[in-house]
């Protein structure tokens, strides 16, 4: 992926997201012919690939929904669909989509390729696609997401701080996500920029679909294949993930040693709080969401982006797709302040629950 400049800086918590209003005509990059305008009453179509992590109905559905209410005066309708990890059964989806005429598409891929000739059948029937946190392949129109090459960047940094000087005499194990997904190629191409020299890597495993289960599995490979006493830390690409893995680790007997996640799932921030994983990347769903929603309104109104997508991305398959990349932060156990709580992630009471009050005392989250 070819990235415009990007100011991405870690604790950066805000991007500019400009309110969809522009009464320009749809520029060449649209993939359609000239959309006509339309006025409030639009229908969104938003599919997204999963329901085994806690974001896409917690926050993704929810938080869409309202902006785009937010930005129609109440007539907007999604119209939604959840693929649960099925690539086959989300181009179906696509299918009843356009048969339903919705006005624009947004797609979170279960599978970037896979996806690729259902994008091509909705812009042929004349309907936008906003990708949406993966770069699906096809004629989008438009993508956001977080700048993912940082992601992993931020994981691999965090892990060699907690490893400190012993990192040069350590051993690792990677556990990257999907490979049917985009954005786990680009964790990882992050992650090794910055690993690969400073640690031994002693295995390293793409994780199919995701599941925190074949992860499990997994780390018990790696477990069985290196010795319980030669693995120092663990590099995982999210937070389901490191659960299966630190279950696996905790089994052999393998305590306290630093792991990474990402997406500030709850029971992640928990075991961040109780020490079991180091950090996670939290990542501001709600500007991703927003972003998405507003780029969707404007393409079902026939507007221009460019008061919206300041950047430009290159998919295997599209050059210059309009773009917006949201910052991430580090999340370890001495921001989840600043962070989860104030963006509404989650209460203190909701982390703190009886069973993580002492590990809250003690790291002062009161």
């Amino acid at each position: 992926m070819r990235r415009a400049a990007v100011a991405v800086a870690a604790g950066a918590m805000a991007v500019s997201l400009a309110a969809c209003g522009s009464a320009a005509e749809s520029d060449d990059n649209d993939s359609s012919d000239s959309a006509a305008k339309k006025g409030d009453d639009i229908k969104v179509g938003l599919l997204l690939p999963e329901n085994q992590t806690a974001r896409y109905e917690k926050f993704d559905k929810p938080l869409i929904e309202k902006k785009v209410k937010d930005l129609t005066n109440n007539k907007g309708e999604v119209v939604y669909a959840n693929a649960k990890q099925d690539a086959s059964l989300q181009n179906q989806q696509v299918d009843t989509m356009i048969t339903n005429k919705v006005d624009v598409l947004i797609v979170d891929a279960v599978d970037f390729k896979a996806i690729a000739g259902s994008v091509k059948k909705a812009h042929e029937a004349g309907i936008k696609v906003v990708a949406y946190d993966r770069l699906a392949e096809g004629p989008i129109d438009a993508y956001t997401s977080f700048d993912n090459v940082t992601v992993g960047e931020t994981q691999g940094k965090a892990l060699l701080e907690a490893l400190g000087d012993k990192a040069k005499d350590s051993q690792i194990v990677m556990m990257n996500g999907s490979s049917t997904d985009p954005n786990a190629a680009q964790f990882k191409e992050g992650a090794h920029s910055v690993l690969d020299g400073k640690v031994k890597i002693g295995r390293e495993y793409d994780t199919k679909e995701w599941k925190p289960a074949n992860a499990n599995a997994n780390m018990q490979a790696a477990i069985s294949a290196l010795g319980k006493d030669n693995i120092d830390g663990v590099y995982s690409a999210n937070d389901g993930m490191a659960g299966g893995s630190i279950t696996a680790l905790k089994r052999a007997g393998i305590n306290n040693i630093p792991v990474t996640g990402q997406d500030a799932e709850l029971a992640g921030v928990q075991r961040i709080v109780t020490g079991e994983q180091y950090m996670s990347v939290f990542k501001s769903y709600p500007q991703e969401a927003e972003v998405a929603a507003e780029m969707a309104v404007a393409l079902a109104k026939g507007e221009s982006l460019d008061s919206i997508a300041k950047d430009k991305v290159d998919s295997a398959t599209t050059k210059d797709v309009p773009a917006v990349l949201v910052p991430v932060v580090s999340l370890t156990k001495d921001n989840i302040k600043e962070t989860v709580i104030k963006e509404g992630f989650y209460t203190l009471d909701e982390i703190c629950t009886d069973k993580y009050k002492a590990a809250c005392d003690k790291i002062g989250l009161k």
